[in-house]
């Protein structure tokens, strides 16, 4: 067993994997000695249910994290341990009641909290994979699109967070996760009061910088939970000018676009009031699209969305860069419309005259047009419905309605049944999406309860009635795929995004193939968190 006293983060290799628990509060150079009176043992078996399996690493807080496995549901499991317990765990044991209260994909779920007076401790879900720190450190920083994609995540975790009131307190690049499947989760909230809702947000920022450029931006002043500049844990600090400001991660690396740069300086200028979580989320979840397509270079300066009747969120309000780049924008509107008025002026019919040159866009031209392309939004879904066409029952069409409220920690789910292939005796079930109007669709995620299933994406022209016949039919005449289909899918997130770019969908069947084990191997069972689609 690994020396309890060793470093503050300590890693098992598993055959060349590095395996890895959230690193919570970085331990310092100073930090005291982790008391070892009765430290646990490898076999020690705690609750009558969690076996410790190996020790991973100890942290500046006092607390021990192990790798065990739950021997009832036969699941791995993290297990964080402080010795004693009591008083001295209040924190740690009212963090983990707190944490688990908030089910989300992008949270590390907590299954147990025991005090023991001599000892207390956490069981909460493993994740093998790296922290954030990790990643940027071993590969340097990363491209924009996979750094939007975890801010995304990030910001999605804390919204659900901020919603019950709470805060997460503890935001840093040793407490984001990636799994090894690509999974972002956050872990190691605290509750003792000393942060907000806002420093939250301000963390979001310095996550964001810190992905796009390698360094930390709050230095020897971090928000509470960041140990930037402590021991071996340091993190480099930003880029200063002599006045101590921070430079702009476009002036640290190239190829960062304007927007996602005014982004994260502004959720770290003090001046600026950051967006809630939950706008936040919805504006990264915007701008989080596969790279392949090169939407972010198209996207166009950042502006939080509203919805219609609502107050603007405060950094749509916010003057300073984006100003700029708005009346910039609006500029550039004017000129198209001055060149285009000077040659329809002209008369397109005198070869004799020199053709006016027309200004270029970006955006994929269609059909010869230069209209400037729609934004990509989140797209409203006008009504969802369970399509069951081989079930005479029709006992599994509730709850389709969970899948698009917004959240991921309830929705629909099927029966159990005895084999993948749905018994043997069904080709599939799926969830139609309804767009209420035909829409250019850019992707179509599905947020899943586990992996291990198969689905693939269909469209259709025509709504059929919602009857075993009517299923029946909108199945057979939903022949068009979108993608490729994702078989025995190790993720829990499906991304569809081969849709034709000319024509437009309002009606979409999500088609389940196959089912996904159970965690306690007692059958086939899959659940449909959410389902969120992007276009203009």
């Amino acid at each position: 067993m690994p020396s309890n006293t060793g470093p503050s983060i300590d890693t098992i290799t598993e055959g060349g994997r590095v395996t890895q628990v959230g690193e919570g509060q970085e331990a310092e150079e100073t930090s005291p000695a982790v008391v070892t009176f009765g430290a646990p043992s490898v076999g020690e078996l705690l609750a009558e249910r969690y076996e410790l399996v190996e020790h991973i690493n100890n942290d500046s807080a006092g607390r021990l994290v192990w790798r065990g496995v739950d021997v009832i549901l036969r699941r791995p499991v993290a297990v964080v341990l402080r010795y004693p317990g009591g008083d001295s765990a209040t924190e740690m044991l009212q963090a983990a009641v707190a944490a688990s209260r908030v089910i989300h994909p992008n949270l590390v779920g907590v299954y147990d909290a025991i005090d023991e007076d001599d000892r207390a401790y956490v069981v909460r879900e493993w994740v093998d994979g790296q922290s954030l720190r990790e990643m940027v450190a071993a590969d340097g920083p990363m491209d924009p699109a996979r750094a939007t994609a975890i801010g995304n995540a990030v910001a999605s975790a804390l919204a659900a967070v901020h919603a019950t009131g709470m805060v997460h307190g503890n935001l840093h690049p040793g407490t984001v996760m990636i799994s090894d499947e690509g999974r972002v989760v956050l872990a190691d909230a605290r509750t003792d009061g000393a942060d907000s809702q806002e420093s939250d947000l301000r963390a979001v920022g310095g996550v964001l910088y810190f992905a796009l450029t390698g360094h930390w931006p709050h230095g020897e002043a971090p928000l509470h939970g960041a140990t930037a500049g402590h021991g071996r844990a340091a993190l480099p600090d930003a880029v200063r000018d002599a006045s101590g400001a921070i430079a702009a991660p476009r002036q640290v690396r190239a190829g960062v676009p304007a927007y996602l740069d005014d982004l994260t300086m502004d959720l770290l200028d003090p001046e600026i009031a950051p967006p809630s979580s939950d706008v936040l989320a919805a504006e990264l979840s915007r701008l989080d699209i596969p790279a392949d397509e090169q939407f972010l270079e198209q996207a166009g300066p950042l502006r939080f969305t509203a919805d219609p009747g609502e107050e603007p969120s405060p950094l749509a309000a916010a003057g300073g860069r984006r100003v700029a780049l708005g009346i910039a924008g609006l500029l550039a509107v004017a000129l198209i419309g001055l060149l285009i008025g000077v040659n329809a002026l002209g008369g397109g019919d005198d070869g004799d005259k020199e053709p006016v040159a027309q200004p270029s866009s970006s955006a994929p031209a269609t059909g010869g047009s230069n209209e400037v392309a729609a934004p990509v939004r989140k797209l409203a879904i006008q009504d969802v419905r369970v399509v069951d066409p081989d079930s005479k029952k029709r006992d599994e069409l509730n709850g389709a309605e969970k899948v698009m409220d917004g959240g991921d920690d309830d929705g629909w789910e099927t029966d159990t049944y005895n084999s993948a292939a749905f018994g043997n005796f069904k080709k599939g079930m799926g969830i139609w999406v309804d767009l209420g109007a035909p829409h250019t669709v850019k992707s179509l995620q599905a947020s899943l309860s586990s992996t291990g299933a198969s689905a693939e994406l269909r469209a259709g022209t025509k709504d059929f009635p919602s009857t075993s016949n009517g299923d029946k039919q909108l199945v057979a005449a939903y022949s068009t795929l979108i993608g490729q289909p994702f078989e025995d899918h190790d993720g829990t997130t499906m991304t569809f995004n081969g849709f034709d770019p000319n024509q437009k969908y309002q009606y979409l069947l999500f088609w389940v193939t196959e089912l996904p084990k159970k965690d306690d191997g007692s059958g086939w069972k899959l659940g449909v968190q959410e389902i969120t689609v992007q276009g203009s």
